[in-house]
């Protein structure tokens, strides 16, 4: 279904319609909702999927999908649900992830998927060295500086003096290419 001229269009379609109401989601995002719902209406009406497109209405798509995402919105907003919290930006931990990134793209010879999973690893422990004071786990897994967090933020910024520059898009983007790779939208 997908290879169809038809689905191009009506995802093309919807993606415009999303555009003019202010909604941005991933055409696979799209594309997966239009298939998904073509393929329902050919099975309950028993009909062929090229005979389903009769039924497709692009607006009243891009209004579906924009509920959703207002409905979405609103129901996590209220709940407190869907940011992170964010440490400070002067954060040495969270400078030490970013630091990471280029030599993890050096390391793994560009694997994007690879360097995602050793950023989200060490953000994941950052943040589980940050409340870990009363984890009995962890007693004992944090070496000379414990479970003092203060301690442990004196210690890295001790093996790295210059956290800051880390926090500077155009010093971080410089690292990366001097890795020998870059990031670049198709």
């Amino acid at each position: 279904m997908r290879n169809t001229k038809a689905f191009k269009e009506a995802v093309a379609q919807t993606l415009a319609e999303l555009a003019h109401r202010g909604v941005t989601l991933a055409p696979t995002t799209v594309a997966d909702t239009i298939e998904k719902n073509i393929s329902t209406v050919s099975e309950r009406l028993g009909i062929q999927v090229r005979s389903a497109w009769h039924y497709f209405d692009a607006s009243a798509m891009a209004d579906s999908l924009a509920r959703s995402v207002q409905s979405y919105e609103e129901s996590s907003s209220e709940k407190g649900v869907g940011e992170a919290p964010m440490p400070p930006l002067d954060n040495p931990e969270l400078a030490l992830v970013l630091a990471g990134v280029p030599d993890s793209l050096a390391q793994t010879g560009g694997d994007l998927y690879a360097v995602i999973i050793n950023v989200a690893v060490n953000a994941w422990m950052a943040g589980h060295i940050h409340g870990e004071d009363g984890c009995t786990g962890c007693d004992g897994s944090r070496g000379p500086a414990g479970h003092d967090w203060e301690a442990r933020m004196r210690t890295i910024t001790e093996m790295q003096p210059n956290i800051t520059k880390w926090f500077d898009r155009d010093v971080w983007t410089a690292a990366v290419n001097d890795s020998g790779f870059t990031v670049t939208r198709r």
